[in-house]
């Protein structure tokens, strides 16, 4: 076989016919399957798409590179879904960008995360791990509590996602700093217009427990909260599954 290598190492252009061929193969693979993504994808008509703390809070959770530990991915082995809970959809992370699947796993899928914990547990964890959890390698973060968010290009990442087509509104974009404050300010007029916009469901509280100002920690906070919970699909899919 090798032998067979070098001669065709010899002929630039049987080389290359033969590099061109070994590539289209691979991109056949990889393309082919996106020519079904209409069947791939579930229905999720009550979908709602992350508000700017949420989807600054998501920003935060890739810069400093949390997704290296953490998967969003719980796959269809009983052991993981009795672990995390439903198997992840597709659907889940069509607003995704970039998604957050994977399959490393030095801490926990946190794929359910959403609601499972109070805000003040998150806020504790992510202080020092190892108050909450003695045995964890986690770093602490805890200088997100004292840097204030920065929200002036949130409008700017609403847009880009627009275009990729995330459905956000001309409204949610002109008024995403304003949401970013009201989201994490409950007593504030701004908080009533994060409801209209995003939905009654949408939490609105101070996540890191001080209500005067919107810090990194209340943006992470409120993503996490809201992982696998932008959609009841998955429950809902567990329960019909169950029922039969």
């Amino acid at each position: 076989m090798f032998q067979a290598h070098y001669k065709l190492e010899r002929y630039s252009v049987g080389l290359v016919i033969a590099i061109i061929i070994a590539a289209s193969i691979g991109g056949i693979v990889e393309i082919a399957p996106l020519f079904t993504i209409d069947q791939t994808v579930e229905e999720a008509p009550g979908m709602r798409v992350y508000t700017p703390l949420e989807l600054a809070g998501r920003n935060i959770y890739v810069r400093e590179g949390c997704y290296a530990c953490h998967s969003q991915m719980i796959r269809t082995l009983r052991d993981e879904v009795e672990r995390y809970g439903p198997y992840s959809l597709a659907v889940e992370s069509q607003y995704d960008h970039p998604m957050l699947w994977g399959s490393k796993r030095t801490g926990p899928d946190l794929a359910r995360i959403g609601g499972k914990y109070s805000d003040q547990w998150h806020v504790a964890h992510l202080e020092n791990p190892r108050d909450v959890v003695p045995a964890s390698i986690m770093p602490a973060y805890s200088f997100l509590a004292r840097t204030q968010l920065r929200t002036d290009d949130l409008s700017m990442h609403l847009t880009a996602l627009k275009k990729v087509g995330v459905p956000y509104t001309d409204s949610m974009i002109e008024k995403a700093v304003e949401d970013a404050y009201g989201q994490a300010a409950p007593f504030s007029a701004l908080a009533d217009g994060v409801v209209t916009r995003y939905g009654d469901a949408t939490h609105i509280r101070a996540f890191d427990g001080d209500p005067g100002s919107v810090s990194e920690m209340d943006a992470l906070v409120a993503y996490l909260q809201i992982i696998g919970r932008l959609t009841d699909a998955a429950h809902e899919q567990k329960s019909s599954g169950d029922a039969e």
